[in-house]
């Protein structure tokens, strides 16, 4: 969960998140440096009137200030197509779960079981119990094993809606007509909040998502009781 004032990102509880968050804090720091000369010399040129013409129209300045953002450019290149790849691959998961997108709410398919589907429902102001998060709780939490390989495909049945969980590094559109895949791996139990982060209407905002991380002997006694 996001706290007030926050500036960062919320902690990664996946591998994918973890990676992306590293990512991020590599290319942050390629883009502070790169600011921090640039100041430098803006400053410097005003604040000195001294010049060097063989310094201005030297070939190898000319030469210098055109590989290396080159090679800047390929420092935050390769990281981010590893984890591109990364974010597509799959093995073997242990279970598949499909979301379709309504206006405004979700639906859930355990497609490894017969007959295990639900709609999910953000919870009004009215009717939270005390701690309860407004806008963010709903009637049917999405219970999946954490440790464990997860496939998730993602659809809608109106408009074009977006399945995002911020903690797992998740957001994938969900389009009418076309069925999108992502894969999530939960590195510890808990429970994560999303939203779907495509307007898709008047009540866009009330579409939340969440997902309880439990471990595999308690999912699999929450299965058997929802069947």
């Amino acid at each position: 969960m996001p706290y007030p004032m926050q500036l960062g990102f919320q902690d990664a509880t996946s591998p994918i998140m973890e990676e992306l968050t590293y990512f991020h804090d590599h290319t942050l720091m390629i883009v502070f440096l790169i600011s921090s000369l640039v100041l430098y010399i803006i400053i410097l040129m005003l604040t000195t009137k001294l010049t060097h013409t063989s310094t201005m129209d030297a070939q190898e300045v000319e030469t210098i200030w055109t590989i290396l953002p080159a090679v800047i450019l390929v420092l935050i290149a390769l990281p981010s197509l590893r984890i591109l790849y990364m974010m597509d691959e799959i093995y073997n998961p242990y279970l598949t779960i499909k979301a379709m997108g309504h206006q405004w709410y979700w639906s859930y398919e355990y497609t490894d079981y017969e007959d295990l589907t639900f709609d999910s429902y953000m919870i009004p102001t009215q009717d939270l119990a005390p701690g309860q998060l407004r806008l963010l709780e709903v009637d049917n939490r999405v219970v999946l094993p954490m440790e464990l390989p997860i496939r998730v495909l993602i659809s809608s049945e109106d408009v074009i809606h977006a399945w995002t969980v911020p903690s797992l590094g998740l957001k994938a559109d969900a389009i009418p007509g076309r069925l999108n895949q992502a894969t999530l791996t939960s590195t510890r139990p808990g429970v994560y909040y999303g939203q779907c982060s495509e307007i898709c209407g008047s009540n866009h905002s009330f579409m939340p998502i969440v997902l309880e991380m439990t471990t595999l002997k308690y999912f699999e006694k929450w299965s058997s009781m929802m069947q």
